[in-house]
């Protein structure tokens, strides 16, 4: 199954990559690492997870305080999002259902 991050998805990866870039040098790039490899594991497991906001499926992340919406469309595994789950529940519900 092919999989697609849609550009606000590696605008949430890019932003995650610099805030832990910040954090300490090296980081960011172990954080974008982690992140991918929990992406790729979707063409094995895309479908098991929940379903949040009656659309999307939710992998969290192994690594990382974060969570990858996603949609199975055709043949396909779109990624919408890639979320700090630190933030409140309420920003996150307006980020999926705007």
């Amino acid at each position: 199954m092919k999989i697609r991050i849609l550009n606000s998805a590696k605008n949430d990866l890019l932003s995650g990559y610099f805030f832990y870039e910040r954090q300490e040098k090296g980081i960011g790039k172990y954080f974008l690492e982690s992140l991918y490899s929990d992406i790729e594991s979707l063409r094995l497991f895309a479908g098991i997870h929940p379903v949040f906001y009656g659309k999307y499926y939710r992998l969290l992340s192994k690594r990382f305080p974060f969570a990858i919406y996603y949609r199975i469309e055709d043949d396909q595994i779109n990624i919408y999002a890639v979320l700090d789950c630190r933030r409140k529940p309420s920003w996150t519900r307006k980020r999926l259902t705007d």
